[in-house]
């Protein structure tokens, strides 16, 4: 997506959230570490939340998250606006507000400083749209060129919101629109439309800000958003054990040119990797092979995953279209749990 600075993706074999290591992956790595019994960590990294959040006192609590990854596009400034908005999108996510980024930055020596000055002028505006700080950062050498953000957000307890709660009955929310690892994948390979380019980099900087600042007038039981392991993986991480959720892939928000692209067999290794994990518990057999894709395909900075009551999702919707996210819409319901994590309607 984008033109000039063409060393951005010649650099890399992979790009944006579709560069992270799959979650069963993670999971196994991760089961080896001792999880922290101090009461004050509230969310820490045993649910695959999105931030870790740290209790600070009676009322307010700290939210941490980092999040970086090589680049999706050769414009160098896009970019930085995309990486900055992907990382502090997990603030939201847990209800939060951004207060303080730190820069994250792993520069080739070989490269031209001016297209590292722009990546991280393209980060510092999405930081000041997002009404936090930029604080300084940590920068490294290295074969790829990799930007993101430390970032450090605030939360009332009692308002902070998880991945894995959601209400029997709430309805499903998705605020963006899905397919753009597929359109970065078309454009890898210079195939993408200029329209297909112009919808992903707009969704893709998109902040989720807004969509959050909607939502905090509502009763929402459950939030996430939708990243590198694709719609289907994030939902099985809120069904966890208590619940099933039903999908309508009919109401999917979609980058249209993303389907003719899937049937084209554009995809990405990391869509194969969430495809891997999800089809052992999920059977989508039934769904046309377009659509598998997308769900599997994994989103940069990607929308929110909402679960709100029944009588007040649409209310929702129309806000956070309203605020600028115009593709927001109800994709599925929450319900009892059944003998399948996630089912189709």
């Amino acid at each position: 997506m984008g033109q000039g600075n063409e060393s951005l993706l010649s650099n890399c074999v992979s790009g944006g959230c579709g560069a992270k290591i799959e979650s069963e992956g993670l999971a196994h790595l991760l089961a080896g570490i001792p999880v922290s019994s101090d009461k004050r960590l509230l969310v820490g990294y045993d649910t695959s939340d999105d931030a870790a959040v740290y209790k600070l006192d009676e009322e307010r609590s700290l939210i941490f998250t980092v999040d970086f990854f090589p680049p999706m596009i050769n414009d160098a400034k896009t970019f930085g606006r995309i990486a900055a908005a992907n990382a502090l999108s997990d603030v939201w996510a847990m209800g939060g507000r951004p207060m303080l980024a730190l820069n994250l930055v792993c520069f080739p020596e070989s490269m031209d400083k001016k297209i590292l000055a722009d990546i991280l002028a393209g980060g510092a505006e999405k930081i000041a749209e997002a009404g936090a700080v930029l604080g300084g950062g940590h920068s490294i050498y290295d074969r790829e060129p990799k930007y993101g953000l430390a970032v450090t957000g605030i939360v009332e307890t009692s308002k902070m919101l998880r991945n894995n709660t959601p209400k029997i009955g709430h309805k499903l929310i998705l605020t963006k629109p899905l397919g753009v690892g597929i359109v970065n994948a078309a454009v890898r390979v210079g195939m993408a439309s200029d329209n297909a380019i112009r919808k992903g980099i707009a969704s893709m900087e998109r902040l989720n800000r807004y969509a959050c600042e909607c939502m905090a007038a509502f009763s929402v039981s459950a939030c996430t958003d939708v990243t590198g392991f694709g719609l289907l993986v994030h939902a099985l991480e809120m069904a966890g054990d208590s619940a099933t959720i039903m999908l309508y892939p009919d109401a999917l928000p979609v980058i249209p040119e993303a389907v003719d692209y899937a049937n084209e067999y554009l995809l990405t290794a990391a869509g194969q990797r969430n495809r891997n994990r999800v089809e052992r518990v999920v059977d989508v057999s039934s769904l046309p092979f377009a659509t598998q894709e997308i769900m599997f395909d994994p989103q940069t900075s990607g929308g929110l995953l909402i679960a709100a009551p029944p009588h007040e999702a649409e209310e929702l919707v129309l806000r956070i279209r309203k605020a600028g996210d115009e593709c927001a819409v109800i994709i599925g319901e929450i319900t009892p749990k059944s003998d399948g994590l996630i089912l189709f309607r």
